[in-house]
Order: structure tokens, then sequence, then C-alpha cells
């Protein structure tokens, strides 16, 4: 490739897109040639995120999807929910590529959205155009695509541990609870209550039990790989770090099997999908082990006294669940390969 492709990234001051510049500074073939926000046009980034200083210099832009098109080839849309619903079709008719990180593209179906997200639903026509890619499981079909819809963190870590096994039969759908805990980053940057020190310091709670955004969505992913409708317990907790997706999940066998079977199973699955590492027997993953890397790490352990495996899967939020995985269905929209520029030892202790 001769020339680098040129990327701006919407939403440049939030964590989404902050992690989004932190990654492409190490793709070889990606080139940052506009950072924009919508609110703070003009500014120099660095006044928002000093460690950006001498990194990323220059001034934010504004949302114009004329003069983004001047100046780049993609965008990347880091937006909170609803506002992609309404510029991802300005950005695409102006000839942009498009990679969006929210949820406005996710759900085809418009009403679902509308109950879940409590927002209006983006136009159906430019739906239609999206592809929602979740690299394991279908990243085959993102080579080519123009408009990608990005998965969701809790969606990410939930999916990968469950759908090799749904797939080849091999646990009960209707048996399926998520129980999944995230770090505090996944809120987003804005101040609130529920994020507040003093609230969340030494403190552990579910919260939007049986009511979180992501839910219809993992229903979505799942129903594709049982072949039937399947609906699930959700609930996601707080807890108080930084980083960090651990979805523990609990199914009901079917037929005979070990918990080296599903191991097998699993490694055959993901092989050749360098982010997905399999535990041995008898070794859980930890969120530290996969700290600020596009890794998704999984862990199992079958029951034999009651029938149930238990799947642990862990992911950084911000990297694997967002911003990693949006880099990742980049490379395979290019053709390239799916590694490059995320090639990071995760970061520990």
């Amino acid at each position: 490739m001769s020339e680098k492709l040129k990327v701006a990234i919407i939403g440049s001051t939030g964590y989404g897109g902050i992690e989004l510049i932190r990654l492409l500074a190490s793709h070889p073939l990606v080139e940052i040639t506009s950072v924009i926000s919508s609110s703070s046009a003009g500014m120099p980034i660095a006044e928002w995120f000093p460690h950006l200083t001498d990194i990323q210099t220059a001034l934010l832009d504004d949302v114009d999807p004329q003069a983004i098109k001047a100046k780049a080839d993609l965008v990347f849309t880091a937006t909170p929910a609803g506002v992609a619903a309404k510029l991802a079709p300005q950005l695409l008719d102006a000839g942009l590529k498009v990679i969006d990180l929210s949820g406005d593209y996710r759900l085809q179906d418009t009403a679902l959205y509308e109950k879940w997200y409590k927002k209006t639903p983006a136009d159906e026509h430019y739906l239609k155009q999206a592809l929602y890619a979740l690299p394991e499981i279908n990243g085959d079909k993102a080579q080519g695509a123009s408009f990608i819809s990005n998965p969701g963190c809790f969606v990410t870590s939930a999916l990968l541990g469950l759908v090799p096994a749904v797939k080849a039969g091999w646990i009960d759908p209707a048996s399926i609870i998520i129980d999944a805990k995230s770090g505090v980053s996944g809120a987003g940057r804005g101040a609130s209550l529920g994020t507040h020190y003093s609230e969340l310091n030494e403190n552990f709670k579910a919260y939007k039990v049986n009511q979180h955004q992501h839910v219809p969505e993992i229903e979505m992913v799942l129903s594709e790989a049982a072949g039937h409708e399947v609906v699930t317990t959700f609930t996601p907790h707080l807890v108080p770090m930084t980083r960090g997706i651990m979805s523990t999940m609990y199914g009901a066998v079917k037929g005979e099997h070990t918990t080296a079977d599903f191991i097998e199973l699993y490694k055959q699955f993901y092989e050749g999908r360098q982010f997905v590492r399999v535990r041995k027997e008898g070794v859980m993953p930890m969120t530290k082990e996969v700290w600020g890397s596009n890794y998704c790490d999984l862990g199992f352990n079958l029951d034999a006294r009651t029938g149930r495996i238990t799947i642990v899967s862990v992911i950084d939020n911000l990297v694997k669940g967002a911003s990693g995985q949006a880099i990742q269905n980049l490379n395979l929209m290019m053709g390239w390969d799916e590694g490059l520029g995320l090639q990071f030892v995760p970061v520990y202790p």
C-alpha cells in the first residue's frame, strides 16, 4: 500500500475516541487526519487529555461531513447512542466509509431498538447497509464493506464465550444465565452519581437488571447460532476498577461432555483467530491478564454434579469491547491482517 488510509474520529474526547487515538498511533497503514468533537471544536485535544502532548497536536474539528470527506476516507463514530443514527447517513452520503461504535445500527428491528434504547431508531435504508461484525463470529463478511456496526462490550465478552457451544448444540440455550461485571470506564467520561468515587469505591452493584440495552443484541446473535429464537438472563454489575469485563456464564449441558471436551471445541472453533485465548483445564482468566489489549481469554469448568458448564470470559472493555475491535473490523474491511496495529502485550500488573 503506497499511501496510508486517512481516518477521522468523531467523539475524540470520549474514552472510546481517545482509545482509538492510542491504538491507531501504532497502526502501520493508517493515518489519523482529523479528530472531531462537536462540543470542543478549535481546542487542542491535549487540553482535554494532556497525555497526548506532542503525540496528537491537531486542533479538534467540528462535525461537518463534507469537511471530513476532504480530509479522510473513513470515519469512526465513537458517539453516545442516538447520535450516529442521524450522523452516519450524512457521512455515508458524503462518500465516507463508517465504523460505528454505538448501538444505533446493531439491531435491524427498529421497534426493538426503540424499546431498549429509548431513542428514535436510524432510518431503515441505512440500517440495511450496516454490517454487524463480531470478527471471530462473522468477520469473513467484513471485507469490502463500507459501513460496519461494532458490537457492544458486554455482548463481545458474552458471545465469544457462548457461541461455539450454542452452535455445536452442547448447551441448552434456554438455560443460559450471563453474570457480567464491568469497570467504570464503560459508563463513559461524563460524571454521574453512580460513578462518583465515594459511591463506587468499596462498592459493588447490579444495574439495569433485565433492562440493559445489550440484551436484544446478545439474543439476536445467540438465536442465529442456535437456529431458533433464544431468550436469556443477563445481569450487569459495576465494580470499582477502571477497565475490564468479566462475564461468568452458566448453561445446562446437552450430551456427554467433559471440561476437556469444551476446551478442545473452543480451540478448534477459534483456530487461527489471534485474539481469543483458551485457558487450559483448571485455569480461569482474570481481567488483569487482558488489560490494555485486544484479547478475549476464556476458561471452562463442567460440574458433573449439576450438569452445568461454567464459562468465564474476560476482555478489556475499551479495547476488545470497543476501539480495538473497531480497528480489527477496519483491518478485515480493508483485507488486511486482522492484527495490524493491535499487537499489544497486556499491561501487567
